[in-house]
């Protein structure tokens, strides 16, 4: 399934994972198994007009265009990053990897005793300054993100917290990692949604934290930012005139910020040519819009609902954490959100692998829904009802509970409000837009209850420790400062296991106590439906597949 890096991304439309379906007024439903699919409307280059502009939403602007960094580790922002900046390897519809040439002649194991991997860069391979890219971008990024500085506020380590060091293979072109303990997913360390960044913005804590703030001014892929305007929302791209691979056949593509609840309205406006999908209402507005299709495959998204523990948190007992998991009726939101979307709506019941991958497994009994047993274990805490609500040393258990503002996130916050009611909790709902949403209140823990999606990639061991390990000094991604030293030590354990097998064992034991602790509770996998503009070509739903950004266009 999922996590190179985990991306954030506010919980928007969400729904079960569809194969490909076309566009009518009977929008069709069902689930194909993770993998070997996508619907991309796939076209030979030549069919393709060279020119024109893609239009696409984001939510907000980005807070910091270094997706490495703790600000800019957002979905939507990773999304754009693609068209314009390096990664190791590419997938396909079965997410399998393989060396993306435009940037790397070979990725390679070169040694196991010590671990050792070596980059090949292509020769043509320059930023858009004009610069090489060589080996010190290389070296730069792994120092940056190797932990031992905390004043790089990054996202994730991504492994290079398990390398010694980055020397010069046999020219500048060449890089050779050498680790000091194994790291199982080294092919997802530049990969998945993770970028390789020029040593300009990764040198020293000063240019990671800041220097991207505003803008991403070197880049290396077919695209490069042409210009922001902050006074309309809106981010155009144009082709890279340096760019030494197969010509793009888009002019340009422009990404406008609009409100969730905007974006289905604007692709059926044609102000935009393709959005995500989720709801039923959304799926069918979509279906029904002249010159759209529903392209559906597969893909890496779910929501969740993050407790905070923190020390002085009204949440920081673990026991007391479980005991309102187990009010949530995780069936009925699935049920609420799902319905009319896919034809047996389900509950995500595992923190690291999507069902239909090799892994899932059930691991929520001890978070089942029992409302009676939450109450008992309530009362057992102490937490006594005092009319509706429960009380425990003169403290009323109220917790609030942050969503963004959007219709399904709204929708889902009133459920969890409605169910823990029913027990004795009062549950404030918070919704909070889109721009600053993780800057500003998630990130800082400013949240008793927090709803957002993750979305990954093909590495999905590597993301266990930004997310579930527990470091005071450096939280990446564990918002809500919940972990154990006992997980901690297994998330040690399985990222340089290279028995893929036992690998998945160890996550599956992982993810038990990840629940057990009341860390977050997983809600509902991605639909991956996206409506497109019927003219779009090798564009839509990619599920496990990478885009060839080049390919990308307006049939002719």
């Amino acid at each position: 399934m999922r996590f190179t890096k985990l991306l954030v991304v506010p919980v928007v439309a969400l729904g079960l994972l569809l194969p490909a379906c076309s566009s009518n007024s009977d929008v069709s439903v069902g689930c194909d198994v993770l993998g070997g699919a996508n619907d991309i409307n796939p076209k030979d280059p030549s069919e393709v007009q060279d020119g024109g502009n893609l239009r696409l939403s984001l939510g907000s602007l980005p807070a910091n265009y270094n997706a490495l960094h703790i600000d800019g580790n957002e979905a939507e922002a990773a999304g754009m990053l693609r068209w314009m900046m390096p990664r190791a390897f590419t997938t396909n519809s079965a997410g399998e990897p393989s060396v993306n040439k435009d940037y790397f002649t070979n990725v390679e194991l070169t040694g196991e005793n010590p671990q050792q991997v070596t980059y090949t860069i292509r020769p043509e391979a320059v930023w858009s300054d004009g610069t090489p890219i060589t080996w010190e971008d290389i070296r730069s990024e792994a120092d940056a993100l190797n932990t031992q500085n905390p004043d790089f506020r990054i996202a994730i380590s991504n492994g290079f917290d398990r390398v010694e060091k980055v020397e010069r293979g046999v020219d500048d072109k060449q890089a050779v990692l050498t680790f000091k303990s194994n790291y199982a997913e080294w092919k997802g360390q530049f990969a998945g949604n993770s970028f390789l960044f020029p040593k300009s913005a990764t040198e020293n804590p000063e240019a990671f934290n800041n220097s991207l703030l505003e803008g991403l001014p070197i880049t290396a892929g077919p695209f490069l930012i042409q210009s922001i305007d902050k006074g309309q929302n809106r981010i155009t791209l144009a082709r890279n005139p340096l760019w030494w691979g197969d010509k793009p056949k888009l002019d340009t593509v422009t990404y406008l910020v609009l409100d969730d609840s905007a974006r289905v309205q604007a692709l059926q406006n044609n102000e935009i040519d393709a959005v995500g999908l989720g709801t039923i209402d959304e799926l069918q507005t979509a279906s029904e819009s002249p010159g759209v299709v529903i392209r559906c495959a597969p893909g890496y998204q779910f929501s969740h609902v993050t407790f905070n523990g923190a020390e002085g948190a009204i949440l920081s007992d673990p026991a007391l954490r479980l005991a309102i998991g187990k009010g949530i009726d995780r069936q009925e939101v699935a049920d609420a959100i799902q319905n009319g979307v896919v034809d047996n709506p389900e509950p995500l019941n595992n923190h690291v692998y999507l069902k239909g991958q090799d892994g899932y497994q059930d691991n929520s009994a001890v978070v089942a829904y029992d409302p009676d047993k939450a109450r008992q274990e309530l009362d057992d805490l102490g937490w006594k009802l005092n009319g509706n609500v429960r009380e425990k040393d003169g403290r009323k258990l109220d917790v609030r509970l942050i969503t963004s503002q959007t219709n399904t996130g709204e929708d889902i916050a009133k459920i969890i409000q409605g169910d823990l009611g029913e027990i004795g909790v009062n549950v404030i709902i918070e919704a909070k837009p889109s721009q600053g949403y993780f800057d500003d209140v998630i990130i800082p823990g400013n949240f008793d209850l927090g709803l957002w999606s993750w979305v990954g990639d093909p590495f999905p061991l590597s993301g266990l420790p930004q997310i579930y390990y527990l470091n005071p000094d450096d939280k990446q991604g564990n918002y809500g400062r919940v972990g154990s030293p006992e997980i901690n030590a297994l998330i040690e354990q399985d990222i340089a296991e290279l028995d893929p097998q036992k690998a998945i064992e160890i996550a599956n034991e992982i993810d038990k106590k990840v629940f057990a602790i009341g860390h977050s509770l997983p809600l509902m996998q991605s639909p991956g439906n996206v409506g497109v503009r019927d003219s779009l070509a090798n564009y839509g739903a990619t599920g496990l597949a990478s885009y060839d950004y080049t390919k990308i266009g307006f049939l002719k």
